[in-house]
């Protein structure tokens, strides 16, 4: 239970609803129990009836049914009434939990989401949860009622014969041993069973993600038998499960039918020695059958707290998460865009791989830097510095002359216009997707198309049925990768920011295209700092400060004139391109 801790404190949240549920569940079980009473009331007075040969009393046990019907119907609204404060208290909870998650995944830096998967995230805040509402809900309604019913059931038992009522009861104590030894392998099991449905999440997820790729490649069959492997395994683990769940309900059943022998074995020697009334037997196996569900359902609460725990466990792992990446501050300020790196070293901290050493380098506000190099130079890795995805390992990033950790980290990313290299298209309209780069959501269409001519894509967007109102489908498949690129520099250009980073996001589209965009983008990035990533020399020759890199470090360093009059890796580079 050390784990479901937490939720503590969303019951403290909706005590109220928690304390009705206790109130309507204790005069449920209150004005359900209290039939025994009648039917014992009924039995003595059928035995009277008969005995005294008395036939005209037949009002009387009318009475007696219009009292156990009356009494059934009082104790089912009041349980009425109990599920519609406790389960409805486990929705609020499930639903103050999954923004709880939610919002905590947001603060979470880009190292977190490297080294967990989507589905495993995905699980933690569906599953998980769901497990944990079944806790919340249903097993805390269950085990009120079992509580409560013992309670009520056993003063009701208590006050007509002690020795019949510890003799009923001789069978449980081995019931609830028995749920002790079995909670702690529940508990274990359950653990494994969300691990492996997180994998399977995982695959399912990957899947669907590649699917052109896989159908491109003909690897459905492979894929299917990977997915019916994991599935396997997960059908194994949860059939575990469910053996060890299993073994619960016969025993419960049995330990119910003990004390039903037992009742009319052991009541009917006392009712012989006048000891009890006859009506009491009747009365006492009513309470058995009272017991039988709350008791029957001691398994099933059982596992539902057990799985829950496990789920929880899973869930405070992530929440106990902190993030690297933290805002220091909260002002607001005018960004100019001068950056400074100064002996910057930085190594991933999910593989310990070095991906930039000492690199320095000065860009001026309006100025303009590209960089390239090979495959794993370092490129991305810099702007994921000056973006504050990561922190540096070494040296310092300054951003007018503040270092970068000072920085309203919010307000510095609002003033940035980021075009990844890898453009992620939102399901949603062409034009929202535009608009996602703008701080003003109610940005008009004309600025919108404005952005989209700037990055040469307006044309294309209005050959399409709908023009902006045009569904771009899941991550943009239905667009071309150049279309997909250029509305992604639209998005980064909407907003007018201070700084422009491009990570080599113009590979997908035509040299014509290319320098279509940026020429229109030199007015726009005028008193504007701009940082190009590229391999293309086209993409960077107008840059005011190039970078060539190598294995995380700075090669060369210069203007294009400078670079080319070295005749070096740059030049070499030119000179490909350019036969």
């Amino acid at each position: 239970m050390k784990h479901l801790k937490v939720i503590n404190a969303y019951f403290l949240k909706y005590k109220w609803h928690f304390l009705g549920g206790l109130l309507f569940v204790s005069l449920s079980t209150i004005f359900g129990t209290y039939q025994g009473v009648i039917v014992r009331n009924g039995t003595n007075k059928i035995i009277e009836v008969f005995k005294n040969n008395q036939t005209n009393d037949s009002g009387i046990f009318i009475s007696y049914g219009l009292t156990i019907i009356g009494l059934a119907i009082t104790s089912g609204i009041f349980m009425f009434l109990m599920r519609q404060t406790i389960i409805v208290m486990s929705r609020h909870i499930e639903y103050d939990q999954k923004n709880e998650i939610y919002n905590h995944y947001q603060v979470l830096d880009a190292s977190f989401f490297k080294q967990n998967t989507t589905g495993d995230l995905m699980n933690r805040i569906s599953e998980d949860v769901g497990k944990v509402r079944m806790y919340t809900g249903p097993a805390i309604m269950y085990l009120a009622n079992t509580i409560v019913t013992t309670i009520t059931v056993l003063s009701f038992m208590l006050s007509v014969n002690v020795q019949l009522t510890l003799i009923v009861f001789l069978p449980l104590p081995i019931l609830s041993y028995l749920i002790y030894r079995v909670s702690d392998m529940i508990n274990k099991q359950s653990g494994k069973v969300q691990k492996e449905l997180g994998n399977l999440t995982t695959q399912a997820q990957e899947t669907f993600s590649a699917i052109r790729l896989i159908k491109a490649y003909a690897r459905e069959k492979f894929f299917i038998e990977k997915m019916h492997e994991k599935n396997e395994v997960y059908k194994k683990t949860a059939l575990k499960l469910a053996t060890i769940e299993s073994f619960f309900g016969p025993v419960m059943i049995l330990m119910i039918g003990l004390s039903v022998l037992i009742t009319v074995w052991y009541g009917g020697k006392l009712t012989i020695q006048n000891k009890i009334e006859p009506g009491n037997v009747t009365e006492f196996i009513f309470y058995v059958f009272r017991l039988t569900w709350p008791f029957a359902s001691l398994g099933w609460v059982t596992s539902l707290v057990q799985r829950a725990a496990a789920s929880q466990e899973r869930i405070n792992e992530f929440l106990n998460t902190k993030p690297s990446i933290k805002n220091s501050s909260s002002e607001t300020y005018l960004i100019k865009g001068d950056i400074e790196f100064k002996n910057v070293e930085f190594i991933y901290p999910e593989n310990n791989i070095q991906a930039i050493k000492n690199i320095s380098f000065k860009l001026k506000q309006g100025q303009t830097l590209g960089i390239t190099g090979k495959v794993g130079s370092g490129k991305s890795s810099i702007l994921n510095l000056i973006t504050r995805q990561y922190d540096v390992t070494n040296g310092e990033i300054l951003i007018d002359q503040k270092n970068i950790k000072q920085h309203n980290l919010h307000l510095l990313r609002k003033n940035m216009g980021v075009v990844p290299q890898e453009v992620f298209l939102f399901s949603d309209t062409i034009g929202n997707n535009i608009l996602f780069g703008s701080s003003d959501k109610n940005t008009s269409i004309e600025k919108i198309s404005f952005a989209a001519k700037q990055a040469q894509v307006h044309d294309n967007i209005m050959t399409f049925p709908k023009n902006y109102e045009t569904l771009v489908g899941e991550r943009g498949v239905t667009l071309s990768g150049g279309q997909k690129q250029r509305i992604s520099i639209a998005r980064a250009l909407i907003n007018k920011p201070q700084l422009l980073i491009f990570d080599d996001c113009l590979s997908a589209v035509d040299t014509e295209t290319e320098e279509a965009i940026l020429n229109n983008l030199k007015h726009e990035m005028e008193n504007k700092t701009a940082i190009i990533v590229s391999h293309r020399i086209s993409s960077l020759k107008n840059a005011d400060l190039i970078l060539y890199l190598v294995d995380g470090e700075i090669l060369e360093m210069g203007t294009h004139n400078e670079l080319m009059a070295m005749q070096k890796n740059y030049f070499n580079l030119h000179q490909m391109q350019s036969n």
